[in-house]
């Protein structure tokens, strides 16, 4: 199998001085938000970072919110490309007894840029505050358990096996940010996995 730099896919080495400004500024939000946090990140870190002007920015996005919906929306296309990749690499590659999930989750958890699910993330910070972050991370949660779906044999527990899995999924992902490591989450993954009706 292809080694595949998660890191690069999801946030891709980019000429930032060379993008437009809007786009500047949506890539120093990106890396911003996802490594630092979003309430950590004030406008004026993100203009600097783009280096563009206050006025530049409002011209592009009425608000920090504004922004937090692009950055949510880019990382969902993204994330889900990503992923269906990786779903789609390791089914191929066929390793016994384990869905492709795993694998995937795996690749993703024990990336040194990984810092959780910005969707998780972005409800916690947040969700209270902003509904719609809510309604984001729903849809994209939804859009994952669907590619979870797809890569399961039919069967008449499929859908409800794949929606365990998307919680499951979460699970792991919180437990791979706070243990510090996701070779656990992992491991607890691949028994949960196992443990589904087919």
């Amino acid at each position: 199998m292809v080694a595949v730099n998660v890191s690069d896919i999801l946030d891709p080495p980019v000429d930032v001085a060379s993008l437009p400004a809007r786009d500047r500024i949506l890539t120093a939000a990106y890396r911003l938000f996802y490594r630092d946090g979003i309430r950590a990140t004030g406008i004026d870190k993100v203009i600097a970072g783009a280096g563009v002007t206050k006025v530049t920015f409002y011209r592009h996005f009425a608000s920090k919110d504004a922004l937090v919906v692009a950055f949510l929306d880019l990382r969902h296309d993204r994330w889900m490309e990503w992923f269906r990749d990786a779903l789609a690499r390791h089914a191929a590659a066929g390793r016994r007894g384990r869905p492709p999930v795993v694998d995937a989750i795996e690749e993703w958890v024990t990336a040194d840029s990984f810092r959780g699910c910005a969707f998780i993330n972005s409800v916690t910070e947040l969700g209270g505050d902003v509904p719609q972050i809510c309604d984001i991370a729903a849809r994209h949660k939804a859009d994952m358990v669907a590619a979870i779906r797809d890569t399961l044999p039919p069967g008449p527990h499929r859908t409800r096996s794949a929606q365990a899995l998307g919680v499951a999924v979460d699970g792991a992902i919180v437990h791979a940010q706070y243990a510090g490591g996701g070779a656990s989450a992992v491991k607890a993954l691949a028994t949960i996995a196992a443990s589904l009706p087919r």
